[in-house]
């Protein structure tokens, strides 16, 4: 099961930040519980970061969160049962993936079918999680660890499997980056040349599944969302060019996770509030200076339309 571990700032040996900043990253890198929480945000960052630029893309951020959301009946069921806790992550994760994929490709109806089967999918499965968490008689703290992680708690053979996760994830998707790029963006001109439309959309959901349970592990089944979405929706509104917008998206959610980290060792408030704020502040900052840039740009062409119009 799931333990929790208390906040940082009670831990023994955690001061203050001093004058000199090495001082301070060597302090908190003193702990081992520290090293594998970066190590382990890293790892959730890159596939959060990969797959999630796909899932905005791809406007499943509905269907991503209720994948996310469900990693908790999973976890909790896992723990009635006495199993791994991330086995029940995994199976939830891939059990609601697999139902939305059943959903047919993306029509006007079929968004609405889409819609409604990850509804009902969430409903489904959040109610066998209240049933899990009702027949669970350990700590309440872990209950609390499922739904908001444990991410002080990470242990090193956990890191190598997110390690692993994260490489699967990523190699996946260069794999099929051509044809699920072109599926995602116009995937009428797609089946048209033969792609399999259908197969890549299952692929895809079981490749966010496992994204979902990964970050799990560390996030909680509540917080996984901010790290699949907020970096994703902030590079895309950066630049609408595919490579670069996921090298940013996995640069945000590794700065916030890290930044994150970082500041909660030095303060009493937890992980997952830092991170999701941080992520949050991103999107605001980058929404608010692409909008400022357009409007910089509608006034000097407004400016220099008269004479632009002329003909030398």
């Amino acid at each position: 099961m799931v333990t929790a571990v208390p906040a940082l700032a009670g831990l023994p040996g955690v001061t203050g930040l001093s004058a000199n900043p090495f001082t301070d990253l060597s302090n908190m890198l003193a702990y081992p519980f520290m090293v594998n929480a970066f190590r382990a945000g890293a790892a959730v960052a890159v596939v959060t970061g990969v797959v999630g630029w796909f899932m905005v893309l791809r406007r499943q951020s509905f269907a991503g969160h209720t994948i996310a959301v469900v990693g908790f009946p999973g976890a909790a069921g896992a723990a009635v049962l006495g199993v791994a806790v991330a086995d029940g992550y995994v199976a939830f994760c891939l059990i609601a993936a697999l139902a939305i994929a059943a959903v047919p490709p993306s029509t006007r109806r079929a968004f609405s079918e889409e819609s409604a089967v990850t509804g009902t999918v969430q409903a489904v499965l959040l109610g066998l999680g209240y049933l899990f968490v009702t027949l669970y008689h350990g700590f309440v703290s872990s209950v609390d660890a499922l739904l908001f992680g444990s991410m002080l708690g990470i242990t090193s053979g956990q890191v190598v499997e997110l390690a692993v996760v994260a490489v699967i994830g990523v190699v996946a998707i260069a794999a099929l980056w051509r044809p699920l790029l072109l599926s995602s963006v116009v995937p009428d001109l797609a089946a048209a040349r033969g792609v399999p439309v259908r197969l890549l959309a299952t692929a895809f959901l079981v490749l966010l599944g496992l994204a979902a349970a990964a970050a799990s592990q560390i996030t909680g089944s509540l917080l996984v969302f901010a790290l699949l979405v907020m970096p994703a929706a902030t590079a895309q509104r950066l630049t609408a060019r595919p490579l670069a917008g996921v090298v940013l998206s996995v640069a945000i959610g590794l700065g916030v996770t890290w930044a994150g980290l970082a500041i909660a060792y030095w303060s009493p408030y937890p992980i997952g509030f830092w991170i999701t704020t941080l992520a949050f502040a991103a999107y605001v900052v980058a929404h608010v200076a692409v909008l400022a840039t357009d409007r910089r740009a509608h006034r000097a062409r407004v400016r220099t339309g008269p004479t632009a119009a002329v003909i030398p």
